[in-house]
């Protein structure tokens, strides 16, 4: 045969403009595959699948772009409205009955709704405050944390770990790697503890993470509007404000910590933050802060401090209040402890 006869024999890539209704269902077709394209054909009418065998019959090869075109348009038509279909538990049931035994379908239909409330109430255990999983979890053996931690998100977990300190974190971490799939039986039961323990007690799970948001949320507050605000707050919520502030960590409250903890905290500030910080302190407050400096720093600081001409009110709080975070960001590593936090640990049974 002559290249020539070939030519006119090859069939022409098809392109987008060559579609139509019958060639973007067979195209359709033949994407899900030989054994379900052949169940949802025996649904057709007959006119229907002759025609679509027709356009299936001339497509030849087809390139990518016209396939990606052609589910392109199709999800476009279900995201829409246009042609959409709408699932749920009774539809799966109604369509299980048509092959399946009562009994059979009830079952699976029971598995599912289980199911639903196992993965509802893991959702809930995520999202709670990382700090009271964290507090669960000291209490629990290793292999159950583990087990706790591979079920909730990843995103969850990463906060966690951290605080169970570095050589718990490193043994369930270890656990989390090496762990199989947890026994039925196991999973139950963990689920039904974390059930009694902690998400029964909702009400006071989240006030605790309220009052902790809010406290978070007050140490970032402009200092004047937080005294204009405490008053109110004092004389209408007394108990829940005096909670919240129980949790909170302010400038006032670095000078609780101990010297060398303190020390640290001003060798990793940024260049002019301790000078700008310590003009809105109280003179005790800058005494007790020079005595944590060796002589030399100390001077140098003296004389950045007569160096510097009249400052901002807001400028002197932004400084007060990244000192404070960066104290913050220091316990949260463990390499110092805030006197708040060794408060709260008295209180715990």
């Amino acid at each position: 045969m002559s290249t020539n006869a070939l030519s006119k024999n090859r069939r022409k890539p098809l392109t987008v403009e060559d579609l139509n209704g019958p060639t973007k269902a067979a195209i359709t077709f033949l994407c899900l595959g030989e054994q379900t394209g052949s169940e949802l054909m025996q649904k057709l009418g007959t006119a229907e699948i002759e025609r679509i065998t027709s356009a299936m019959s001339r497509l030849g090869p087809i390139p990518a772009e016209v396939v990606e075109h052609v589910l392109r348009e199709f999800t476009q038509k279900v995201v829409s409205g246009t042609g959409s279909v709408v699932g749920s538990i009774s539809s799966a049931g109604s369509m299980l009955r048509k092959f399946m035994p009562e009994e059979q379908v009830t079952s699976i239909l029971e598995g599912l709704k289980n199911s639903e409330r196992e993965n509802a109430m893991w959702r809930g255990f995520g999202a709670l405050n990382e700090t009271v999983i964290a507090n669960y979890l000291k209490g629990e053996h290793d292999q159950t944390a583990a087990a706790i931690l591979n079920n909730v998100e990843t995103s969850v977990a990463a906060k966690v770990l951290p605080l169970l300190g570095p050589e718990r974190m490193q043994d369930i971490a270890e656990r989390m790697i090496a762990m199989e799939a947890v026994p039925l039986h196991m999973m139950q039961q963990i689920e039904e503890t974390l059930k009694q323990d902690i998400l029964s007690n909702t009400m006071h799970t989240s006030s605790v993470e309220t009052h902790q948001r809010m406290a978070d949320l007050f140490n970032q507050l402009d200092v004047q509007a937080f005294e204009e605000l405490s008053g109110a707050l004092d004389a209408r919520i007394p108990d829940a404000f005096q909670a919240i502030k129980q949790r909170m960590f302010v400038f006032d409250d670095l000078f609780k910590l101990p010297m060398q903890d303190l020390a640290q905290v001003m060798r990793g500030l940024d260049g002019a933050t301790l000078p700008m910080a310590m003009r809105g302190a109280k003179k005790e407050q800058r005494d007790h802060l020079m005595e944590c400096l060796p002589q030399r720093s100390r001077q140098m600081l003296m004389d950045e401090m007569a160096a510097t001409g009249p400052v901002r009110g807001r400028d002197v709080r932004a400084a007060q209040a990244a000192m404070v975070e960066y104290a913050k960001s220091l316990a949260d590593e463990g390499t110092i402890e805030l006197p708040s936090a060794a408060e709260d640990d008295e209180f715990i049974e």
